[in-house]
C-alpha cells in the first residue's frame, strides 16, 4: 500500500490528484498502524515546521515513521516533508525534527524576497533515480522561505539568493523542496519515478 500521511494540514488534495492522474492506488494514513502497513510513504507539507512536527508527535507517529524509514521503505518528503528529515529549523528552533539527517534548515538571508515562489531551474547532479528522464536543467514549482544547505545527498540544487538542496536522495529516502504536484508533466514524472523505486 502506498500511503500519503495525513497530519491534518498540507497540500494533501493536490498530492492525491497527482497519484490519481498517474492511476496509482493509495491510502491516506493517519496513525502508526497505517504507516506500518505501507510499502511506500509520501509526507506532503506546506506551512510551518513547528506545527507539522507537533502534529506528527500529537498523532504519536514519530517512532513508526522513523522505523519504516530505517527498515528501507521508500519515503518521499515534499517541501516541509523534506525539511522534517533534519534535526531542527530556524523557523521553530525549539522543535526537534525527525533527525534522519544532521543539520538545521535555514531561512533565506535578510533582504531576500520570501517566500521563494514560482518556477525555478534545477541543476541535477549525477544519476538521480528520482529525477530520471528530466534532463539536467528542468523547471519546477517552489513555494518556501526556508531551505536545506547544499550537501553530499543533494540530487539537485537550485539557486535563489544562494545555491541550496532542491532534491535529496539517500538509499530509500527522497526529498524535494519544490512541489511536484504543482509542476505539471515533469512533476508527474518525478512522482512516477518515486513509485518505481
Amino acid at each position: 500500500m502506498i500511503a500519503i500521511f495525513d497530519y491534518g494540514a498540507g497540500n494533501l488534495r493536490s498530492v492525491e490528484n497527482t497519484l490519481g492522474e498517474i492511476g496509482c492506488e493509495y491510502a491516506l494514513a493517519r496513525d502508526a498502524e497505517a504507516l506500518r502497513r505501507a510499502s511506500k510513504i509520501i509526507l506532503p507539507g506546506v506551512g510551518h515546521f513547528g506545527q507539522m512536527i507537533r502534529a506528527l508527535d500529537a498523532l504519536q507517529v514519530r517512532e513508526a515513521l522513523l522505523g519504516r524509514i530505517r527498515a528501507g521503505v521508500p519515503f518521499l518528503g515534499i517541501c516541509l516533508g523534506l525539511q522534517a528529515l533534519f534535526e531542527t529549523s530556524e523557523e521553530a528552533p525549539e522543535v526537534r525534527g525527525l533527525g534522519v539527517f544532521e543539520g538545521a534548515v535555514r531561512r533565506f538571508p535578510p533582504g531576500a524576497r520570501v517566500p521563494h515562489m514560482g518556477w525555478n531551474e534545477l541543476k541535477v547532479r549525477g544519476d538521480s533515480r528520482l529525477l530520471r528522464g528530466l534532463g539536467r536543467h528542468p523547471f519546477v514549482y517552489f513555494a518556501h522561505s526556508y531551505y536545506v544547505q547544499e550537501n553530499a545527498r543533494a540530487a539537485a540544487t537550485c539557486t535563489y539568493e544562494l545555491p541550496y538542496t532542491a532534491a535529496l536522495e539517500s538509499e530509500n529516502i527522497f526529498g524535494v523542496q519544490f512541489h511536484p504536484e504543482k509542476s505539471g508533466p515533469l512533476g508527474l514524472r518525478i512522482v512516477r519515478n518515486f513509485l518505481e523505486c
